[in-house]
């Protein structure tokens, strides 16, 4: 969740945790993974079948005074019940964050299916995420672009604190990848063309993400990208700076692993992080443990750009991944004028007419479905009990997404 954190919180030990990334082996849980990606994470305990709500959350509680953490929460999450399974009914879940699960929910008085995202009050106040849970809602509500996941509702019970958006039934990006290796040129610009176009538009908003990796990057059903994930983004007005170690420890920029003053342009960093995995099936720099260790090995080695690549994609690469700040390609309209998109179109409504057939390839093989889960056990929950409130499926569930919403 959005907003700095500050160097006090980072040094409360081991629940404050950077993320590795995937790099080892794509074999770690989907559980161990999520609790990586924000820097306020804490660890995962072992999941409790069979549970979904607690007792005393449900939409069958009497009505009562609420209790004064609703008004901490207020009124960026408004204060209602928890709908009954007459209007949601919980058909699986998709992912397991580092508060809560991340759910598949059909909503029967809409006709329509979401992603909802539940965090436990007692967590988010006891690990000081109150000011992050409520900016990365008040972020989302501002952002209507074609390429940005879409912020449904939100609101809060007692105990709980409830995120929805749009369900996108293609999963993720990192899914294609590990099903793909790697991308051709031509399929890396239109990819690079539909993020590009999302944080120029984040950046004009002054919002710095703060966590581009290609586990954020959702896929709408026509193949087209959704920027995801808001839970570390925050508001930096012009000329602002920020000095959290915060994100994905693989994809952070120089100036961001050694904890600041940095900007928007750590996010051009992330990107060309992104592009260079994508073109190439391999990331610049193994992952490292510790970030003091990963900004040594990003300070102080070159990164190899394969000569197979063409000379417009090196010199991007290049412009993007350059280690000073103020040197580096860091706005949309530099991106624009890149040789590598030359003849390209960057207008978001065009973009959307034509569905991404390279990507709706990847989402009809087989081995989808085994990609995407990644050692998740969908049928574990914490904390919920689905014989109070919400509805378990009775029909198998379809092939999952990795995650629609931040962790």
């Amino acid at each position: 969740m959005g907003g700095e954190i500050g160097k006090r919180v980072e040094r409360r030990g081991a629940q404050r945790r950077l993320s590795h990334g995937f790099l080892s082996t794509v074999a770690v849980s989907l559980a161990q993974r999520l609790a990586h990606s924000a820097v306020f994470s804490r660890p995962v305990s072992p999941p409790v079948p069979g549970l979904l709500l607690p007792p005393g959350d449900g939409a069958e509680a009497p009505e009562e005074t609420p209790p004064a953490s609703i008004g901490l929460f207020l009124p960026e999450f408004p204060h209602r019940k928890l709908p009954g399974p007459d209007r949601f009914q919980v058909l699986s879940c998709i992912a397991r964050g580092s508060y809560g699960p991340i759910l598949r929910v059909r909503d029967a008085s809409r006709g329509q299916t979401y992603a909802v995202k539940v965090l436990p009050k007692s967590s988010i106040l006891k690990d000081g995420a109150l000011q992050q849970s409520k900016e990365e809602v008040i972020i989302q509500r501002q952002l209507k672009h074609p390429f940005i996941h879409n912020l449904q509702d939100c609101w809060q019970t007692e105990r709980h604190l409830f995120i929805m958006w749009d369900f996108c039934s293609s999963g993720d990006l990192y899914t294609c990848w590990l099903l793909k290796g790697r991308f051709e040129e031509v399929e890396v610009r239109l990819l690079a063309a539909e993020l590009g176009s999302a944080l120029g538009f984040l950046h004009d908003l002054g919002i710095v993400h703060r966590d581009i990796k290609m586990e954020n990057v959702l896929l709408s059903d026509r193949g087209h990208l959704r920027l995801s994930d808001f839970g570390l983004s925050r508001r930096l007005e012009r000329g602002g700076r920020a000095f959290t170690i915060c994100g994905t420890i693989q994809y952070m920029a120089p100036e961001v692993l050694c904890g600041g003053p940095y900007s928007h342009a750590a996010d051009w960093w992330s990107l060309g992080v992104m592009l260079f995995a994508l073109v190439t099936g391999e990331f610049p720099l193994p992952a490292e443990p510790d970030h003091s260790i990963m900004l040594r090995k990003v300070t102080g080695c070159s990164y190899s750009l394969p000569p197979a690549l063409s000379s417009a994609l090196s010199v991007l690469l290049t412009e993007l991944l350059c280690k000073t700040p103020m040197k580096r390609l860091r706005n949309l309209d530099s991106l624009k004028t890149q040789a590598f998109f030359r003849g390209a179109s960057f207008d978001s409504y065009l973009l959307q007419k034509t569905p991404v057939d390279f990507i709706l390839e990847l989402r009809s093989r087989p081995d989808w479905a085994a990609k995407s889960r990644r050692g998740a056990a969908a049928d574990h929950f914490d904390d919920f009990d689905s014989s109070r409130t919400l509805q378990s499926p009775t029909t198998p569930s379809d092939p999952l997404p990795l995650r629609p919403a931040c962790s």
